[in-house]
């Protein structure tokens, strides 16, 4: 038997050790939600998860790859809840499957605080996380356009469509940080509103004429 696989108090050496990782990556976005990335250190993170720093190094190979991760964890929960809200109606009305789609990130992310502090607060500072922001835009641009397969005008150029959805990825995460960050004041429901106003901008260019894909 090996020592992955010897089990106490009923789990695995594996399952303590993802159960350790998890408390982790709950008391780094705890300190990040209460001070933002740069107040997230190991000694902190430790203290609060109630774990002595071999458990930590155990994990992570330091706090990079600890924000990282926790960064991660959030975009996959958010890219994941996008991907499914636009995939879940393949014969809907496209913007109407894109008001679900954005409803899910307003509501899943942009107002849960400590998620969008993860995602949308200042990163200044940290190669690290300024990175994954940039990869954010590429990453988000990939699930719409991989949602709106099947649901676009015959002959469309491709590769414009993919441009102009990469804009206007662009402009709804700006958005959404500027309204985060207090620049503007608005309801949630008015941010969905002008985002899939935008949508049908684009819908009329690359949608066929009453929203059904041509056959």
């Amino acid at each position: 038997m090996t020592a992955k696989s010897q089990t106490w108090g009923g789990r695995t050496a594996a399952q303590r050790q993802a159960e350790r990782r998890a408390r982790l990556l709950e008391a780094a976005a705890e300190i990040w939600d209460e001070g933002g990335w740069a107040s997230v250190t190991m000694r902190g993170v430790c203290a609060r998860s109630g774990l002595i720093d071999r458990y930590f190094y155990e994990s992570f190979a330091d706090r990079d790859a600890l924000l990282a991760a926790v960064w991660d964890q959030v975009r996959d929960d958010m890219t994941a809840a996008l991907s499914t809200a636009l995939t879940a109606d393949p014969d809907g009305d496209p913007l109407e499957v894109l008001r679900q789609a954005v409803t899910s990130v307003v509501f899943g992310v942009a107002l849960d605080p400590p998620r969008a502090q993860i995602l949308f607060g200042d990163h200044a500072g940290s190669a690290v996380l300024e990175r994954r922001r940039r990869d954010l835009l590429i990453t988000v641009t990939d699930v719409v356009v991989a949602g709106a397969t099947g649901r676009l005008r015959s002959g469309i150029d491709e590769t414009k469509f993919r441009r102009s959805v990469l804009i206007a990825v662009g402009g709804v995460l700006e958005l959404v940080t500027a309204w985060r960050f207090g620049v503007f004041e608005a309801e949630a429901a008015e941010i969905i509103d002008d985002i899939v106003g935008f949508g049908a901008i684009l819908g009329a260019y690359y949608l066929p004429e009453g929203g059904t894909a041509d056959t």
